[in-house]
């Protein structure tokens, strides 16, 4: 039964957590769970790596953003739907406004020392995941039976194109905890309070299942409205897996093919997106300030953000309230050992690939990485402290 007691903390509490994070969480989807797990895992201690691999599962699982339903459940679970609000308004807010200024023309990150600064801070990505990886992979690959797992997930997403391969290895790895990972006795953590009804699931899902089917029949009765743009980016992120990079190709369909935006605003908006930290589905904000249909500039930027986050919140609420319940069983606790050793190899799969493909190029990239990393593992630095000395140390190699 879902945990409908009273939450631990405030709403203020939660809003500063995740707005430090909303200002210092570069690296994408991927490292962004690294940094939760690092603030609300090891260091704020509001739930059990259990708990929390459990529900990095549910989000992965699920279509939206991962990594903004993960942040939006864990200020749920801490203060209530104003909590939630306040980690999705305190993790989104601040790139959002960036590239809002940056739609508007304040593109300051050019030459040599920019580049170099953008690059520093794509390695922050590897030393985030790696540290992710590393420990998570101590938790929950203990045995050879999930270790085999978590090594068979990295090598379907390492070999395969598909965009739903994420899905499968998830599922894949389900059905192999079923078979290969009965027998160990659970202890009990994990468990996560949720303050979501069944019936407000059901309307949430309701609602989600209406929009996705209402709003394109009344989109096509008014083109080039706000209601169209908002449509297309509620489209983009209800149909999307993985969240991060997966929806760009979307978004792309969604409003450059309707001639809302030219390839090289487009184009120009997801570089700066990679430059700034939050969630990249802010990159909505600067699609949305820039359409050249009614509303856009800042009106706009708030359609976009709205229209994008909103399928994945909806759906989440509508799955919380019966996973607790799903998960306690004894078959659900072995699917979910299966499913969290999926996860990792998942995690380790994105760690080589696009994170340190498209990262480390050079041998003083790698040596950026690998002291951004002892940081973290070894020095136990805050990821603040990574993000300014791999920002500072890219500049200097590019000078």
């Amino acid at each position: 039964m879902t945990d409908l007691r009273q939450p631990a903390g405030s709403a203020a509490e939660v809003f500063a957590a995740f707005l430090k994070l909303g200002l210092s969480s570069f690296g994408g989807p991927i490292a962004h769970i690294g940094y939760f797990r690092h603030e609300f895992v090891e260091r704020r201690k509001w739930l059990d790596e259990q708990a929390y691999a459990d529900l990095v599962a549910l989000c992965q699982f699920l279509p939206g953003p991962a990594s903004s339903q993960v942040g939006f459940s864990l200020g749920l679970m801490r203060a209530g739907y104003p909590g939630a609000l306040a980690a999705w308004t305190g993790f989104t807010l601040p790139s959002a406004i960036v590239l809002v200024l940056f739609a508007y023309g304040a593109n300051t990150l050019s030459g040599p020392a920019g580049s170099g600064l953008v690059h520093g801070l794509k390695l922050v990505a590897v030393a985030i995941v790696a540290q992710a990886v590393w420990g998570m992979a101590r938790t929950l690959c203990p045995d050879r039976a999930r270790a085999s797992i978590a090594v068979v997930a990295a090598l379907l997403i390492l070999f395969s194109a598909s965009s739903i391969a994420q899905i499968g290895a998830i599922l894949l790895g389900g059905l192999a905890g079923l078979v290969l990972c009965r027998n160990e006795q659970t202890n009990g953590g994990g468990h996560f309070a949720m303050p979501v009804s069944r019936r407000m699931g059901l309307v949430a899902l309701a609602a989600f299942l209406l929009l996705l089917i209402g709003l394109p029949a009344l989109a096509r009765l008014a083109p080039g409205s706000g209601l169209a743009l908002f449509e297309a980016f509620f489209r983009s992120g209800a149909l999307v897996f993985g969240g991060g990079h997966v929806v760009l190709p979307l978004l792309r369909e969604a409003v450059v093919v309707p001639g809302w935006v030219s390839d090289d605003a487009f184009l120009t908006g997801y570089g700066a997106a990679q430059a700034v930290p939050g969630p990249l589905f802010t990159f909505a904000a600067y699609l949305g300030a820039v359409v050249n249909i009614e509303p856009h500039g800042v009106a706009g930027a708030i359609v976009g953000l709205l229209g994008i986050f909103l399928p994945g919140v909806l759906i989440l609420l509508a799955a919380l309230p019966f996973w607790e319940t799903f998960r306690k069983r004894s078959d659900a606790q072995a699917m979910m050992r299966g499913v969290n050793a999926a996860v990792v190899g998942i995690l380790g799969a994105a760690l080589y690939h696009p994170v340190w493909t498209s990262t480390v190029v050079a041998p003083r990239d790698f040596g950026i990485a690998l002291v951004g990393f002892v940081l973290l593992t070894v020095w136990r630095a805050p990821p603040l402290v990574v993000v300014v000395f791999s920002a500072l140390a890219g500049m200097a190699t590019a000078l």
